[in-house]
């Protein structure tokens, strides 16, 4: 510890456990644990950076962000495309091996240094690029993913009517050959009515889906005008997003309270009305039975692992962030297991929910569960809106199952959100005094440059996005070397001593292995799988992107990857000393090289000192 009382300011150096700080007549006082983080986190700025008001709130606010719509919307969609049970399965494997282990990794470099995203990467200063990346990916994650919260608000207001707008086929949008399912006698049994039998699939909820929400046009190569409905929507889901985040999620509220704990309700009641639904079984066993040999296709475990590391935000940032405003000797062990069991159990309610409904639209059309609706972001937006249809009252149940939609997006973002604020703060202190401002102009260029998704053609570049920008490859590949940094260069008995400075306990061998042998392994398998499994984006099925299509897929992956390689090389060329010292440097944590470590012991004999 330096102390300059020359000039009457403390000069703070980081320590690796709670530390000393100076004060303006030279003494040296030791800090309390509320204190903690803010002088960890000082390295790197945001010396105002606030903690959890107590132990429930960081849980329920991880429950906030790990449990939203990757839930609710994308595990479902995806499960249909790869073959229900046969995608199930895998993701319940990559959920054992990995969720746990590097979900537990991000957590603890965060609370142990009260850093953001960006950083914490002062424990491997050469792999800063990986906190770059992350924070491209959340970047491009906020841009799209606000968008299905506007298609949600669309849906919720067109609920507030006495017959729901796509329960009929008398719309100004609906076709000549549109189709419905109304329910009719005594013993409620369905019936579904065509308009003209020779065209097939174009429900009323396919075509209030199609034609009334997206306007989709053909392809991407016709963006059309915008839906001005959908850019009022959008803009509205972002001033909730801003006013939540404003002052730092720490200071959110019990909003989070709510929002965690509502959508549990509505699930479950539309669970209950699905599994009675005629049909119900043949949907709910194709979702639990594998087809074992679908098994060997790697597109299946490739859409599994990134799944994994999707719902729980891995790789992200946001997980490093939430940590980042616990005190310092919080428990997250015992939050991340809770985590880690009620995460995949809220997938598999959603599945339950989504896959009982498909079995009864399947039996309706005397289909196949696999080929009963076009598969797709829009999966959703086929099926919940199908069951609602089904319970009494049902423009009721429909506004609360869309008020529950948006309140698990809204989860979904605002902590996503406020992950980039906080590590951009972090990184550029000078930001943390006008963090409202700041806050204000993030929300506002991310709304804008959501608008091409909310085009007619839209919907092509939102498939893009969810493909290429926070899953699939690039993910992978920054998950990849977050871990090897971490667990290989800065070391596990480096990270077994944090936690055990912060706990009063060493981490289990599950987790060691996972984060020397587990999450490598197979997170470079499922990404070497992908690229040798290549196979072109395609939407609904049938459409197939153009070239430069497939090359702005591209390009969106590559704009978060390319930041790792790129910055190493940056810090080599621009450190000081022989190449060899560079490395070196490049490797060493700031830490180390700042102040040589002191034992837990010391620094609580030291406190207990200065208290008396």
């Amino acid at each position: 510890m330096v102390c300059d009382s020359a000039k009457k300011k403390p000069t703070v150096v980081v320590n690796t456990h709670p530390p000393s700080v100076c004060i303006s007549n030279g003494a040296e006082l030791s800090l309390s644990s509320s204190s903690e983080s803010t002088i960890r986190g000082s390295g790197a700025g945001d010396p105002e950076r606030g903690q959890w008001s107590n132990k429930l709130d960081f849980l329920i606010s991880v429950i906030n962000y790990a449990v939203g719509l990757g839930n609710v919307w994308r595990f479902p969609y995806l499960c249909y495309e790869n073959g229900g049970g046969a995608f199930l399965f895998p993701y319940l494997i990559c959920l054992v091996l990995l969720a746990g282990p590097a979900f537990v990794m991000e957590v603890s470099i965060g609370q142990y240094l009260s850093l953001g995203g960006i950083g914490v990467w002062k424990l491997v200063p050469i792999f800063k690029g990986v906190g770059y990346a992350s924070m491209t990916i959340v970047t491009l994650y906020n841009i799209y993913f606000v968008v299905v919260v506007a298609w949600v608000l669309l849906y919720f207001i067109a609920s507030f009517a006495t017959r729901l707008p796509w329960q009929h086929c008398e719309s100004s949008w609906n076709t000549p050959h549109c189709s419905i399912i109304e329910l009719i006698g005594h013993n409620k049994t369905a019936e579904k009515v065509f308009r003209n039998t020779t065209v097939k699939d174009s429900s009323s909820v396919v075509e209030f889906w199609e034609r009334r929400v997206l306007g989709i046009s053909s392809g991407i190569e016709v963006m059309g005008g915008l839906r001005w409905e959908l850019v009022l929507y959008l803009v509205v889901a972002w001033i909730v997003i801003y006013f939540i985040i404003w002052k730092g999620l720490h200071q959110s509220g019990k909003i989070i309270y709510v929002t965690a704990t509502f959508p549990y309700v509505i699930l479950t009641i539309l669970l209950i009305r699905g599994v009675t639904l005629e049909g119900a079984f043949d949907g709910i066993l194709f979702f639990i039975k594998p087809e074992w040999s679908k098994l060997a296709e790697p597109k299946v475990w490739i859409a599994a692992g990134t799944q994994v590391f999707f719902t729980f935000g891995i790789g992200f940032g946001s997980v490093i962030n939430l940590g980042s405003y616990n005190k310092f000797h919080h428990n997250f062990y015992r939050d991340s297991i809770y985590i880690c069991i009620l995460n995949p159990l809220t997938s598999i309610l959603a599945g339950f929910v989504i896959f009982s409904v498909l079995g009864y639209m399947a039996n309706l059309q005397g289909s196949l569960v696999g080929e009963v609706v076009k598969s797709g972001p829009g999966l959703a937006f086929l099926t919940y809106p199908e069951v609602v249809l089904h319970l009494p009252l049902s423009p009721i149940w429909a506004a609360l199952f869309f008020l529950m939609l948006f309140v698990l997006g809204i989860n979904s973002q605002f902590c996503t959100v406020e992950a980039l604020v906080s590590s951009l703060v972090d990184e550029f202190p000078k930001l943390m005094h006008r963090r409202k401002l700041f806050s204000l102009i993030m929300c506002v260029v991310l709304c804008l440059l959501g608008l091409p998704m909310v085009t007619e053609g839209g919907m092509y570049i939102f498939k893009l996005m969810d493909t290429y920008a926070a899953s699939g490859i690039s993910l992978l590949f920054t998950v990849f070397f977050q871990t090897i940094a971490i667990s290989w260069i800065y070391g596990i008995p480096r990270l077994s001593k944090n936690i055990n400075t912060m706990l009063g306990f060493q981490p289990s061998w599950y987790l060691k292995i996972g984060w020397t042998v587990l999450v490598p392994l197979m997170t470079v398998s499922i990404f070497l799988f992908s690229l040798l499994d290549y196979k072109p984006v395609v939407y609904g099925g049938d459409y197939q992107y153009p070239w430069w299509g497939e090359m702005l897929g591209w390009l969106i992956g590559l704009s978060s990857m390319l930041w790792i390689p790129l910055y190493a090389i940056y810090y080599v060329c621009t450190a000081e000393g022989t190449l060899k010292e560079r490395l070196q440097s490049g490797i060493t944590p700031q830490l180390d090289r700042n102040h040589n470590r002191e034992d837990k012991a010391e620094d609580v004999q030291i406190e207990e000192q200065t208290k008396v």
